[in-house]
């Protein structure tokens, strides 16, 4: 760990076409767009069944084996169609990119529909009998209140994919995953640990910026009340700290 501190502290690997930045700019570059295409198919889909409920189990089970195909087979599989349709892009952009959309459905798909199911019922029933439309409850009532949920399911699969996007080096896209290649390739623990903990700063990062997000789109209303409700849990029998907990810090 210590030859990856090391090698990250050298200036000349923060500059040229395999510098930092430029690696950084590279993940980035296929984890961004992914996750967009992942939402912008998932995100439809999750709040039409969840507003439905028809079609749910199907959508439901389908995505959950999504999440069971090992993105790297996606990759193998993508390969020599990417290579026939465009020799150019075959080897690059195309299988990565196919893969890291396929793991963001799911955990996009399920939640959307997971926020949308868990608004309650009464509350859409008495829209309706006010003579809300259908799209009306869904853009006024449903999604806001099944937000911060829904973003909770975009910061899973934006971490996953940020963390599996380093399997394009191993069919020659670039990103954080060549630091991971090259060093096993050359043999260079300075690089490989570099690579590590780059890879791992950076999804931390994004988890650390989503879950502030996922806050900021949390009702004030929804934090306090999930606020009372942990002090109600945490509260025993004899007062705030309960009998229990006062003999177990005893």
């Amino acid at each position: 760990m210590l030859d990856g501190v090391a090698w990250l502290l050298d200036p000349s690997h923060w500059q040229g076409a395999d510098g930092i930045p430029t690696r950084i700019a590279e993940h980035l570059a296929i984890s961004i767009p992914s996750v967009l295409v992942a939402a912008a198919i998932a995100l439809p889909v999750g709040i039409a069944i969840g507003h439905t409920g028809r079609g749910a189990t199907l959508a439901v089970n389908l995505a959950n084996i999504g999440r069971a195909v090992p993105s790297y087979a996606v990759m193998v599989i993508v390969l020599p169609i990417s290579i026939r349709w465009n020799p150019n892009l075959g080897l690059d952009v195309v299988p990565t990119a196919v893969a890291m959309v396929l793991l963001a459905i799911p955990p996009i798909l399920v939640t959307a529909y997971a926020g949308i199911r868990s608004v309650d019922p009464e509350i859409v029933e008495a829209a309706r009998a006010m003579g809300m439309r259908e799209g009306q409850i869904v853009r006024r009532l449903e999604l806001p209140l099944a937000l911060p949920i829904i973003v909770g399911g975009i910061r899973t699969a934006t971490v996953q994919v940020v963390a599996t996007a380093t399997l394009g080096a191993i069919i020659a896209y670039g990103g954080l995953g060549r630091y991971l290649i090259d060093g096993i390739a050359r043999n260079d623990d300075g690089r490989l640990f570099a690579g590590v903990i780059l890879v791992a700063g950076l999804a931390l990062g994004v988890e650390a910026g989503l879950a502030l997000l996922q806050r900021l789109v949390t009702p004030a209303g929804v934090r306090r009340a999930a606020g009372r409700a942990g002090v109600r849990d945490s509260a025993g029998p004899s007062g705030p700290l309960g009998a229990q907990g006062s003999v177990g810090n005893a």
